[in-house]
């Protein structure tokens, strides 16, 4: 099972991941994105957030989204 995660310490808030997959991507109170853990599992999503995902996965201007093997 793989998971979309964010490497907060990457991440520079550009707000590219939330606008390409808002029910996956938000920003917490530090400001940073992370990612829903009650969506974040790709074996589950539809095929359209999938894809929204590895969009924004590969859109990430500074590489801070990945796939984790759960």
């Amino acid at each position: 099972m793989k998971k979309i995660k964010v490497d907060q310490e990457k991440c520079i808030s550009c707000g590219a991941c939330t606008a390409i997959a808002n029910e996956v991507f938000a920003f917490n109170d530090e400001g940073y994105a992370e990612t829903n853990k009650e969506k974040n599992i790709l074996d589950n999503m539809d095929e359209n957030l999938k894809n929204d995902c590895i969009d924004a996965l590969e859109g990430c201007p500074v590489d801070a989204i990945y796939e984790e093997e759960a």
